[in-house]
């Protein structure tokens, strides 16, 4: 085996460090998830270094992780030299500090999402780590959940025939957890690209504004597939599910993917066509999902490949939510992408704030750090 690749994370709070730590029951996110943990877990990564420029995040991490701690990113970069870098920062300076990783001889970023706020910005991203050969994907981790992966393995071997029809049920804002109801659409629609849309948004206020919306839309695929996403409330069921349509069958993913269903045509009375549910095929091991993100981006590296959500499809799924806020600006008319204005944007709302770190914010509501 040859030497771990050495890796290093800029934004040293929740996704960067203690996400897992919340993680008090089961359910479809399995540990090692979040970042730092996930590289000193896996055999493929040795941890090097950490960089944030709040001091008591550096400190909790250090003394934690027992690494090399830095107020300055680019500090971290030069000394450390790492081969794949994390960051987990607001979207409000995470364009700028990508592209330093990019140009700072990384082989590997895996990047929070959204990985901006512009389109821009994103579209500038995604080219530098081109120009500069670094594998990037973003965390909309859906697509390395084992059983979202058995439901597009279903997919593409036909067991539902053409695929007809999308419909997520996800309430989020359209940037920030939009970006991962938007992609697990794409994902689920056999990575169709969204050709042409109609949206709606909360309000005209939220429309009009540049904060971050809630809303709904209704979206054409290039491959032929529809979609209809729902991010606005969705009752007290229906909170994030999606619903895939075939000719010969169907796949429900509810109650925030801790079911999974298939359903499938078969012989009826007097040989009538009946919906039967089938057993879904659930994984015999299951990695910790940090574990199978780094392998996958170390193997898109390695291979010249293209890890399952590539920085392209994260600036895809923010081009859908300005998509479908600009459908609603303009008197709710069908929006063709791409988008040629691209200086088009949403501040996340994750980025709310964000002068205080994210788990400072929640202990100071009592919330789970």
């Amino acid at each position: 085996m040859t030497a771990p690749y050495r890796a290093a994370v800029i934004g040293l709070g929740r996704m960067g460090s203690t996400f897992d730590d919340e993680r008090t029951q089961g359910g479809v996110i399995y540990l090692p998830y979040c970042h730092t943990p996930a590289y000193v877990a896996s055999p493929r990564t040795e941890l090097v270094g950490g960089a944030d420029p709040h001091e008591e995040q550096r400190s909790i991490y250090g003394e934690r992780w027992g690494t090399n701690v830095y107020a300055d990113h680019r500090e971290l970069l030069e000394k450390e030299k790492p081969d794949i870098v994390s960051v987990c920062t607001s979207a409000r300076v995470r364009p700028a500090i990508i592209e330093d990783v990019a140009r700072s001889g990384a082989k590997a970023i895996w990047a929070e999402k959204p990985l901006a706020f512009t389109l821009e910005e994103a579209d500038r991203v995604v080219a530098v780590c081109a120009e500069n050969d670094v594998t990037i994907a973003a965390n909309c981790s859906r697509r390395w959940n084992p059983h979202y992966q058995s439901a597009r393995a279903l997919i593409d071997a036909g067991e539902i025939g053409e695929l007809q029809q999308i419909t997520a049920y996800y309430l989020c804002n359209l940037s920030h957890n939009g970006s991962h109801g938007i992609d697990t659409m794409r994902y689920l629609a056999n990575d169709g690209n969204v050709s042409w849309l109609f949206g709606e948004m909360e309000s005209d206020e939220a429309a009009f504004g540049e904060d971050d919306p809630q809303g709904n839309g209704y979206l054409v695929f290039d491959n032929g597939m529809r979609g209809f996403l729902r991010s606005t409330p969705c009752g007290p069921i229906a909170v994030r599910e999606f619903d895939v349509l075939g000719t010969e069958g169907r796949i429900r993913i509810l109650e925030n993917a801790l079911q999974f269903e298939l359903w499938k045509t078969a012989n009826g009375p007097g040989g009538s066509q009946q919906p039967a549910k089938v057993p879904f095929p659930y994984p015999k091991q299951i990695q910790g999902m940090g574990l199978a993100i780094i392998d996958d981006i170390m193997n898109a590296a390695e291979n010249g490949g293209k890890p399952l959500c590539s920085g392209a499809d994260a600036r895809d799924a923010l081009e859908v939510a300005l998509a479908l806020r600009e459908s609603h600006r303009r008197g709710f008319v069908r929006v063709d992408l791409p988008l040629e204005d691209r200086s088009l944007g949403i501040i996340s709302v994750e980025a709310k704030e964000d002068d205080i770190p994210a788990r400072v914010r929640r202990l100071q509501t009592g919330a789970t750090p």
